[in-house]
C-alpha cells in the first residue's frame, strides 16, 4: 500500500508543479540543460578542444552558432560540455551534502549529549563565507572534479544539518516515537523509519537549493582558476577567458553568463515551487 500511495503521490506532485507557469518554465529550462549535457556528444557540432587560429574570434553565424573563442574553439560546443560539468557538480554536491547533513542533524537532534558539540561544529562551519571555505578546502584537497564536489559538500552540509536537527528535536518527542521506544524498537530503526521518513520533504527542497548554489559556486571557483582541470570547459572558465575581449567579442561572456543565470534561476524557481507544493501552509501562486 505504501508503494502504491507513493506512486500516486509522485504524478500528483508533478501535476501541481507544472500547473504553475513559472515553475513549469523553470523545469523546461532544466530539461533543456540536462538534455544538452547528457547528449553533448551527439548535439555538439565540433570538438570542444580543437583549436584553429584561422577561426579565432568568429562572431555567431550559421557555422558557429555562438561564435568562437580566442583559440578558435566553438563556443556552443564548449558551452554544452561545460553544462555537463556543472550538472555533475550540482547533483554530486546536493546528494553528498544531504547525506552529511542528515547524519550530523540526526546525531545532534536525537542524542542529547552530542547536540552541543555537533551544533558548535555546524555553527563554526557556517561562520566562514561559503566561497572562502570552498577555496580553502580545494587548496588543501587539490584541484579535481571529485575534490571540488567534496569541498562544496562540506560547505553546504550545515544547511541540511540545521534543518534535520530542528525537525528531529520536534519529532523525537512525538507520541509514536515514545511508543516505539517503549516497545523496545532499536535506535537505528527509530531514526530511519520514524524520524528520517518524516523529514524527506524539507531535505529534498534544501537539496534543490544546494544544487543551484553549488552550480553557481563551481562557476565562481572556475572563474578564479580554483576547481576542475583548466583544460576542462566550464562556464566560469569561459567567462574568465572572455573577459579581456569585452567590447570586441562580447559573445564570449554573454552565452556562458546566460547559461549560468538561466540554470540557477530555474533551479531556484523549481525549488520554491517544490517547497510550496510539499507544504500547503506556504502555498502561493507563482
Amino acid at each position: 500500500m505504501a508503494g502504491a500511495s507513493a506512486a500516486v503521490a509522485a504524478p500528483s506532485l508533478f501535476k501541481v508543479l507544472i500547473q504553475r507557469r513559472s515553475v513549469a518554465l523553470g523545469l523546461a529550462i532544466l530539461a533543456v540543460v540536462l538534455f544538452a549535457a547528457v547528449f553533448a556528444d551527439v548535439i555538439a557540432p565540433h570538438d570542444p578542444g580543437v583549436m584553429s587560429v584561422r577561426n579565432r574570434l568568429k562572431p555567431p553565424s550559421a557555422e558557429w552558432w555562438f561564435g568562437t573563442d580566442e583559440f578558435g574553439r566553438d563556443v556552443f560546443t564548449r558551452l554544452i560540455y561545460a553544462g555537463r560539468v556543472s550538472l555533475i557538480v550540482g547533483i554530486g554536491t546536493a546528494v553528498l551534502a544531504s547525506i552529511i547533513g542528515i547524519v550530523l542533524g540526526l546525531t545532534g537532534g536525537f542524542f542529547r549529549k552530542l547536540d552541543a558539540p555537533v551544533s558548535r561544529l555546524v555553527d563554526a562551519m557556517m561562520a566562514f563565507p561559503d566561497i572562502l571555505l570552498a577555496i580553502s578546502l580545494v587548496a588543501v584537497l587539490g584541484g579535481s572534479l571529485a575534490n571540488l564536489i567534496l569541498a562544496l559538500s562540506i560547505v553546504y552540509a550545515p544547511r541540511v544539518a540545521r534543518v534535520v536537527r530542528a525537525a528531529t528535536l520536534v519529532i523525537r518527542e512525538l507520541p509514536y516515537v515514545e511508543a516505539a521506544r517503549a516497545l523496545g524498537t532499536s535506535t537505528w530503526r527509530i531514526l530511519v523509519h520514524h524520524i528520517l521518513r518524516n523529514m524527506v520533504s524539507p531535505v529534498i527542497v534544501q537539496a534543490t537549493f544546494i544544487f543551484a548554489y553549488s552550480m553557481l559556486a563551481e562557476a565562481g571557483l572556475s572563474f578564479l582558476g580554483v576547481g576542475v582541470d583548466p583544460s576542462t570547459p566550464t562556464w566560469g572558465s569561459m567567462i574568465n577567458g572572455g573577459r579581456q575581449y569585452i567590447g570586441t567579442a562580447d559573445w564570449l561572456i554573454l552565452f556562458p553568463g546566460l547559461a549560468i543565470t538561466l540554470s540557477v534561476l530555474s533551479l531556484q524557481i523549481a525549488g520554491d515551487g517544490l517547497r510550496d507544493a510539499l507544504d500547503p501552509r506556504l502555498s502561493k501562486d507563482l
